[in-house]
Formats: C-alpha cells, structure tokens, sequence
C-alpha cells in the first residue's frame, strides 16, 4: 500500500513537472512572438524619415501612395526588417549547431572565423565580378561566401585532429579569424572604386541596401536549412548525450558531423553575404534561450532560438540605424555592445560553477 502512495506522488509530482515546464515554454515563445510583432512595427515606423502612425497605417493596410511614404515603408523599411529578422534568426541557430558540434557555448561563426572566411570570400568575389560584370548576383555571394566558410571550417576541424584541448581550438578559431579579416581589409583598401562603393558598409556589417530580391533567396535559403535543421531536433538531442549514445541509438556519426557542419556553414555563409560579418549572436541568442527555457532539447531550442536571434537583430538594427541618424553605426558594433556583456556573464558563470565543485 505504500509503495503504491508513493508511486502515486511520484506520478503527480512528474505530471506538475511537466505542466510547469510547458507553461515556461508556452511562456517564452509567447513573450518571443509579441516582443517580435513589437519591433517589427517599430522598424517600420521609426527611421530618419518621420512618418505618423496613420500614415503608417493607410500604406500598409490599403497600399496607398501618402508623400513618397510607400516607397520609403515598402521598397527600404520592410524588405530590411524581414532581412534583418531572417538572418539574425540563421546566424542564431547556425551558433546553436557549432556549440553542439563542439560541445562547447562558446563556439559560434564569428568566434571560430568562420564568419570572417565567409567574409574575405565574397570580398574576393564582389571585387573580381565587378571588374567585368556591373553587377554581382545573391546566389552567386551565398556561394562565395559558403566556400569561404568551410575553408574556416575545414581548418578548424585539422586543427581539432591534432588537439583536444577546447581553448586552443578557440585561439586557432579566432586566430584565422585574424587572417583572413587581414586580407578582407587588404582588398578593401585597394578596392576603392565607383563600382564598389557599399563594399565598406558591407564588411563593417550592415543591413542597408536589402531588396525584395534579396528576402526572396533568403527565403529559400534560410527557410530550407532551419526546417532540415528542426527536422533533425532527434539525432541532434542523441548527439548532445554523447557521441557513444548517439551511435547506440543508430545515428550515423560520421555523416551527422558532416551535416552539423554544413547546415551551420551555410546559414552562416547567407548572413555573411547579404550583411557582412554579424558578432556575437551566433554565442549569445543561443544561451539567452537555453536559461529562458531553462532547456537544451532541440526541438524547442531551435525555433526559439531562431525567434530570438530575429528579436535580437531587428533591435540591434533599429538602434544602428537611428541612434545617430542620419548617420548609421555598423550592426556589429550594436550586436557587440548588447552581446558581449551575456557572452562575459555566461563564463564568468562556468567558472564560477566549476570553482563551486571544486
């Protein structure tokens, strides 16, 4: 009779469990949503343009032409929203991949230079196509800089063959990040030219200048990669128990590394060559969304963390653009300020943790 009470009271305790854990999910993707349809409306509304909230309203509503407003809400304001939104989302996500791969929160595209060897590619690229070409395709940018970040990648994945040891992994990583920034800056300087003249907005990172072209291929792009990604949430959840477990329970681990590697290379390499270089959301969203959800399973981490990477660029873009407006900070500089200080918490917090059990 006893044990059957206290199966009971396991049972029950098991089932307010999870009830508590739904409503937190349940919570933060709610809070996630709403905070995104706000910022959303706050991009379109706010710029260095003054536009009412009426007029706001009749050029999204009715598509009315009001004193040049259309142009300015359909044709800038929105297309860079959404591309912000989108990319911002890939580059979280892409972070989330690399710290399974490494087993390591710390691990992310700017971090490892794979976003630095993205970015020299399409460097490369744009020079030696607008020499001859006036003008140079997205797709032809996404390939560019997809090649660039797994040469980054293909280094550090050598790298790891000689050494376990997870900081001196961290060190190679930003080390040819170094490198290959170096000669992204040394054809910059000698690049100065008419037909390049975004060239350095765009290495500083920046999402100016995007188009509804552009939402198209991103579309394509990120939305085909983060739905292969979410559909693969299982063997990702059996790889993050261990390499052992994940093969007992028939992941192909040679093939899933492979997959983690290319997925997160080319979410990375699509933000790298529409908006150049983006730091620290790749580190930060990832971790934000693990402590809100106080979980790693990816099958909820990977949407939220999709959702708050879009949050967090879409903020970090509106603050760029008109903080000192009309002059326009790069969205780095932004992602950098708001993105470090978790970055520094987060290991401050290891350490402490580690000392702690010490």
């Amino acid at each position: 009779m006893r044990l059957k009470n206290k199966k009971e009271e396991a049972s029950v305790s098991f089932r307010e469990e999870t009830m508590q854990r739904r409503g937190r999910y349940v919570l933060v993707f709610f809070f996630l949503l709403s905070a995104l349809c706000v910022m959303a409306i706050l991009n379109l509304y706010i710029g260095s343009v003054s536009i009412s909230a009426g007029d706001l309203l009749r050029v999204l509503l009715l598509r009315e032409e009001t004193d040049g407003y259309y142009a300015i809400i359909w044709k800038i304001r929105f297309p860079r929203m959404l591309m912000a939104g989108m990319l911002g989302g890939a580059l979280s996500v892409s972070g989330f991949l690399l710290q399974t791969f490494f087993h390591n929160p710390i691990a992310g595209p700017y971090v490892l230079g794979i976003s630095s060897g993205a970015k020299m590619a399409v460097a490369l690229t744009m020079v030696l196509y607008l020499r001859h070409f006036s003008s140079v395709s997205s797709c032809t940018l996404v390939a560019a800089a997809f090649a660039g970040s797994l040469i980054s990648v293909g280094f550090i994945l050598l790298f790891s063959r000689k050494t376990r040891n997870m900081a001196s992994l961290l060190v190679a990583g930003i080390m040819m990040g170094y490198i290959c920034s170096a000669v992204t800056d040394f054809v910059v300087t000698f690049a100065e030219d008419a037909d390049i003249v975004n060239l350095h907005g765009w290495s500083l990172g920046s999402f100016s200048g995007m188009n509804w072209n552009h939402v198209k291929v991103c579309v394509w792009i990120v939305g085909i990669s983060v739905g292969f990604v979410f559909c693969m949430s299982k063997p990702i959840s059996a790889y993050q128990l261990g390499e052992t477990y994940a093969r007992s329970v028939g992941v192909n681990i040679p093939l899933f590394r492979i997959f983690l590697i290319l997925m997160s290379s080319i979410l990375s390499a699509c933000v790298t060559a529409f908006a150049g270089a983006v730091s620290f959301v790749g580190i930060a969203v990832p971790h934000l969304m693990k402590r809100g959800l106080e979980t790693e399973k990816p099958l909820i981490v990977i949407p939220a963390a999709f959702l708050g990477g879009a949050l967090f660029c879409m903020a970090c873009d509106l603050i760029a653009r008109t903080v000192f407006s009309p002059m326009e900070l790069s969205i780095s500089t932004v992602t950098s300020i708001l993105g470090a200080p978790v970055v520094i918490a987060m290991m401050l917090g290891r350490i402490h943790r580690s000392g702690s059990g010490g």
